[in-house]
């Protein structure tokens, strides 16, 4: 994919993914813009599937939907409420132990700034930029398997980790598209760019796209 071309690729990807469900996360978003929630719902979701994430979502925030009110609860209870997204147990933990460091360290309010997102437990890059993005509207770039498995594909960047993905991004991609980037790839990714077989035959931008890594497709 030539750099120029990213442009009319975004274009194309807008409308494109409006056939498709949004992921989990941009759920969560549409129904508020808590950072929060956006926090919790993102951690919940590594490893889970988006139905599953989503039912967890919703009967978490039922019983509690602020860091002080979720402290409250047991593990167990936490456990329970989340359960079955993947690594719930760990997760249950992780979320407890967040909700202490911000009310200890921050007020009980989810820090806005990326370094000190990664000092909550459990808390990657991915789930840092997602919340700087939608929960509070700033610039950032939101690299998960999909981001940077099809933006090599396309052989826009050439990167061999997600982190190495999100620093070549942020170098070339134009800063208009951060906060959409994630959302879009993401819902792509799920729908037709998939990881074995693509379904590179329905692809309104396969013409742009190098095809690194593609073995087969339909």
């Amino acid at each position: 994919m030539k750099d120029s071309e990213i442009h009319r690729v975004i274009k194309i990807l807008k409308e494109d993914v409006k056939k498709w469900k949004i992921p989990a996360v941009g759920v969560v978003a549409e129904k508020t813009r808590d950072p929060f929630k956006i926090l919790i719902s993102c951690i919940l979701s590594l490893r889970t599937k988006d139905e599953t994430t989503a039912a967890a979502s919703d009967r978490l925030f039922s019983l509690a939907e602020n860091p002080a009110d979720i402290s409250k609860l047991s593990v167990e209870s936490i456990e329970r409420a989340i359960f079955p997204v993947g690594f719930y147990r760990r997760k249950a933990g992780n979320i407890k132990e967040i909700c202490r460091a911000l009310i200890k360290d921050h007020h009980s309010r989810v820090p806005d700034e990326i370094e000190d997102l990664l000092k909550l437990k459990g808390v990657g890059r991915k789930t840092a930029n997602l919340v700087v993005t939608i929960g509070y509207n700033k610039d950032g770039i939101c690299v998960d398997t999909h981001v940077h498995r099809i933006s090599n594909r396309w052989g826009y960047i050439h990167a061999r980790t997600p982190e190495k993905s999100e620093e070549a991004l942020r170098e070339k991609l134009p800063r208009r598209y951060w906060k959409v980037y994630n959302d879009l790839l993401v819902t792509f990714g799920q729908n037709l760019c998939k990881p074995v077989s693509p379904l590179c035959s329905q692809c309104n931008i396969a013409i742009y796209c190098d095809r690194r890594g593609v073995g087969k497709s339909r």
